[in-house]
């Protein structure tokens, strides 16, 4: 199932796992914190930067390649054992060059430059790296098969696995470790899972036979160039965080990380349609097929921004409740960093489909250079703000670089070929925002009770924004339709929605 064929389906099966993963974080991310404290928690927030940065030049150079390429329909009826024969060999290269280097600088006091302890977390690490890079080639081939069905579900056991070792073992004592443990173990299990289902549907002869031709320049110019902007895309994740934890210190790192985790939390939607449309387009590319990319980008993106306008005006609303029901009463200073942070996510959450579907054209110099310059400018802005402002000055460089990605990435799509603002709607999905946003509010204002709140508001706010938007034709009634008719939704609930 390739291509654009079933494409909704083929989204909604990454969706529910998408969602279901994201509320296993949600119930977990408490937990995680209270059991390791402010100063653990960045500590720990900053060894996931510190791997997800590291990460880049090891795993990017197979990940989106392998995606693409096994997508792709050659005439080499063993063109797919011919691609992931490349990408495994890599991919155990790399692992081992990466796992040996992390060992070798922890060796020699790199992990003493971050604090006390973090030897030892470094080469807790190295096991992360290894294990993690089969991980990333394992699912991403079976998202190159069109078995998102099967990578949705695996990735809610990676993360249940993760939460459920990490906070067992933080419970017991382990700390830091502990978490880490949990990332390893659930990696694994990932990675064994995903190659079994991979290796029955390929030839075992054919993987193992030496290659005739493999185009070799072609993909090691795809991985080159991939791996130059995942790098420039993660940086805007982790600079900050590590640039707070070492101007500022480990416990305001806690607390910025948490109001970065709440706003990350509307991305779910965003980066399941990211995963899906990098292979997905790259059979509309082949085929130039400008006008549809057009249009399917432009749907994409008001659809996206829409939702997560909606998002992002719920949590900013009921900020003041969530952070310190979530997180905790000292966590309260978490809440101005979340609210700056608000307005660039919404920008960067509608770029990430747009990212995906540009890079299905193979053209990566174009988006290395839309993508540069808010990488750049999050560099420049962050050590500009944290030294005066603290984190504060952090939520304000990272969001005004969040946003700029949305303008980067449509100057780019316009550059290679395909508009993706030709349907978009601004101003009535700013009109809808505006109505909406003053229900949410007058109706959050109204409610006393924290608990009460969190079971009316949203309710409210989100049948007031759908409303809305189909009256100020930012959404059609047709295209409602016609998304419920696709979805396993009852008949007679589709049949009250107007022609």
């Amino acid at each position: 199932m390739k291509g654009t064929a079933r494409l909704f389906e083929r989204f909604l099966s990454l969706l529910g796992p998408k969602l279901l993963t994201t509320v296993v974080a949600i119930l977990s991310t408490p937990v995680i914190v209270r059991l390791l404290g402010p100063g653990d928690y960045g500590n720990y927030a900053v060894l996931l930067s510190v791997y997800s940065l590291y990460m880049i030049p090891i795993s990017a150079a197979i990940t989106e390649g392998v995606q693409k390429f096994v997508a792709e329909e050659r005439d080499d009826d063993a063109w797919v054992e011919r691609v992931l024969q490349f990408y495994l060999s890599l991919a155990l290269l790399l692992a081992l060059l990466g796992s040996g280097v992390l060992i070798a600088a922890t060796g020699v006091g790199f992990g003493e430059w971050f604090g006390e302890g973090f030897t030892r977390y470094f080469y807790i690490l190295t096991g992360l790296v290894f294990v993690g890079q089969f991980r990333a080639l394992s699912m991403h081939s079976l998202l190159g098969f069109g078995l998102e069905h099967v990578k949705g579900p695996l990735g809610v056991v990676m993360k249940g696995v993760t939460v459920g070792v990490g906070i067992a073992l933080v419970a017991g004592g382990l700390g830091v470790v502990g978490m880490l443990l949990g990332h390893i173990a659930a990696n694994a299990l990932t990675a064994i899972i995903a190659s079994v289902v991979v290796v029955r549907r390929i030839s075992l002869r054919e993987l193992v036979r030496l290659p005739t031709t493999i185009p070799y320049r072609e993909f090691l110019s795809f991985n080159g160039l991939n791996i130059v902007i995942v790098l420039l895309v993660m940086s805007l994740f982790h600079v900050d965080v590590i640039m707070v934890r070492t101007l500022v210190g480990d416990e305001v790192t806690g607390f910025y990380k948490a109001a970065l985790s709440l706003a990350e939390y509307t991305w779910a939607v965003p980066l399941v349609l990211q995963g899906l449309l990098l292979h997905s387009s790259s059979t509309l590319w082949s085929e130039q097929r400008h006008e549809e990319i057009a249009a399917l980008a432009s749907r994409i993106t008001r659809y996206t921004a829409l939702f997560v306008v909606l998002l992002a005006i719920g949590l900013g609303t009921m900020a003041d409740r969530v952070v310190p029901l979530y997180y905790g009463e000292p966590f309260s200073v978490a809440v101005t960093p979340l609210l700056l942070l608000l307005p660039g996510v919404i920008g960067f959450s509608v770029a990430r489909p747009l990212q995906a579907i540009s890079q299905g054209s193979g053209r990566l110099r174009v988006l290395i250079a839309a993508v540069g310059v808010s990488a750049v400018l999050n560099v420049v802005l962050n050590a500009t703000l944290i030294p005066l402002f603290g984190m504060h000055g952090a939520a304000t460089a990272t969001s005004v670089a969040y946003g700029s990605m949305f303008v980067s990435l449509v100057w780019a799509a316009r550059r290679l070929g395909y508009d993706p603002l030709v349907d978009f709607r601004p101003g009535r999905i700013a009109l809808t925002g505006v109505l909406a946003g003053i229900v949410i509010v007058g109706t959050d204002s109204l409610i006393a009770g924290d608990i009460l709140a969190f079971a009316v508001v949203p309710v409210v706010g989100a049948t007031a924004f759908g409303l809305l938007a189909i009256a100020t034709g930012a959404v059609d009634a047709a295209e409602v339709r016609g998304i419920l008719e696709q979805s396993p939704m009852p008949q007679r609930i589709t049949a009250l929605l107007p022609e």
